[in-house]
């Protein structure tokens, strides 16, 4: 860790204890104003956005490895991404120490006409998605979720399919249709068959879900043939997001038996706006699940390789005047942490490229009010979840919205994620 780690940092700028954006944050995202204009890189701190062009324009960046780069002056954060882990974390200082409350006479704090053009309101700006993905992978990785699906679906055998516990299983999901935070998910239509009925049939999915999961963001990548070893695995991370991999389960039922999802997921998955880097979690670091049978060599770490990131799940429907938690967990349930993830992705030689996300998998932990998705929280639609008003739910209705939360509580500050939430609308 370094100085930008302090607990004890705070900035010129008004940051609430509670917000998910102090000093010691320092997130990255894409933005607009509201009343238009060129797209620009930013960070976040307290309620406020800071424009990372506007500083690099007033040379406040002139010395480092963007000088000259242009790179917050692209449309998505992809060309930042790919300058690697030693240019993150001369950036991060930089804005670090512009933020400081010593530094509010300093270049920044004491330059009136920046800051009122660099530092805008959270209120004023519309958020973008913020990486350009070109392929996108979703892992299997929580015990916890895949013992629960296996109980549901194969209650007279083993929950966990033999392979389970020897590596992180994944597929590969559909980067078009991964789409910013707040965007409406329009209820998917397709196949699916009931088990007394002599055939399938055509219609609106009833069983619409939710899948609380973790988004993990390459940075710069591997070149084809090279595999990335399980402790080098981090320095190919340019960050964090939450991500919501909604889920038609009716249809899915029908369509996944032999190959895996389809079109019960490639409908749309949600990403966070705002990408928190590796460096930002790192007093969260913190062990995993004690993996039992022990991995095979190249699966193995030799390091704490999972954070302690508290995630909740929040449900608001139409008859609703504010949304309800209806579950909580956390990242550090993980079986197969990001590393493993990514060496194994890679161990046949598959090039990950800048840019490319990869989702953790449902993330569920050991208790029933832990469980990440509503096929495990209804229990396979047999037991609703009763919300405060009376409304109760197996699955998600047209006029339901769905937020996710998370965060990781230090000394006097937390490191947030900001929401990521999607509303249901009726088909087209």
């Amino acid at each position: 860790m370094d100085e930008t780690h302090d607990s004890k940092l705070r900035s010129w700028v008004e940051v609430d204890e509670n917000s998910d954006f102090p000093i010691q944050n320092i997130p990255f995202g894409i933005y607009r104003p509201k009343g238009g204009g060129d797209l620009h890189v930013a960070t976040a701190i307290g309620d406020y956005v800071l424009d990372l062009a506007y500083l690099d324009d007033a040379g406040l960046f002139n010395g480092t490895v963007v000088e000259g780069t242009e790179v917050f002056h692209e449309p998505t954060l992809n060309a930042l991404m790919s300058m690697g882990r030693k240019a993150w974390k001369e950036i991060r200082l930089v804005i670090s120490r512009l933020l400081r409350q010593e530094a509010s006479n300093g270049d920044l704090g004491n330059n009136k006409d920046l800051r009122n053009m660099a530092l805008i309101s959270m209120n004023e700006v519309e958020m973008q998605l913020p990486v350009d993905i070109g392929d996108y992978t979703d892992f299997y990785s929580s015990k916890e979720h895949a013992t629960n699906v296996g109980k549901m679906f194969r209650p007279d055998g083993e929950p966990l399919l033999p392979n389970w516990l020897h590596l992180p299983v994944a597929y590969h999901g559909r980067a078009s249709s991964v789409i910013l935070s707040g965007t409406d998910i329009v209820r998917p239509k397709g196949q699916t068959k009931a088990p007394d009925a002599p055939a399938p049939s055509f219609g609106n999915s009833e069983r619409l879900d939710f899948e609380l999961e973790m988004g993990v963001l390459i940075g710069a990548g591997n070149s084809l043939g090279e595999a990335v070893s399980v402790n080098a695995a981090e320095d190919y991370v340019f960050g964090l997001a939450l991500v919501n991999d909604w889920s038609a389960r009716d249809i899915q039922t029908w369509e996944y038996q032999p190959l895996g999802p389809f079109l019960a997921k490639n409908f749309a998955t949600s990403l966070s706006p705002w990408i928190i880097t590796l460096e930002a979690l790192e007093p969260f670091r913190c062990s995993g699940p004690k993996q039992d049978p022990k991995p095979l060599e190249y699966l193995r770490n030799t390091k704490d390789s999972t954070f302690d990131i508290n995630l909740e799940i929040y449900l608001k429907t139409e008859n609703m005047d504010s949304d309800q938690l209806i579950s909580s967990s956390n990242y550090n349930y993980l079986y197969w942490n990001m590393s493993q993830q990514i060496a194994h992705h890679t161990i046949t030689g598959c090039n990950l490229r800048t840019g490319d996300l990869l989702a953790s998998g449902t993330i569920s932990g050991p208790g029933k009010d832990n469980r990440g998705s509503m096929l495990e929280l209804s229990w396979l639609w047999t037991k609703p979840i009763k919300l405060s008003n009376g409304d109760e739910r197996k699955s998600l209705d047209d006029g339901d919205t769905v937020t996710l939360r998370g965060w990781c509580q230090g000394d006097g500050y937390r490191i947030g994620f900001g929401d990521c939430t999607g509303t249901i609308l009726p088909p087209n």
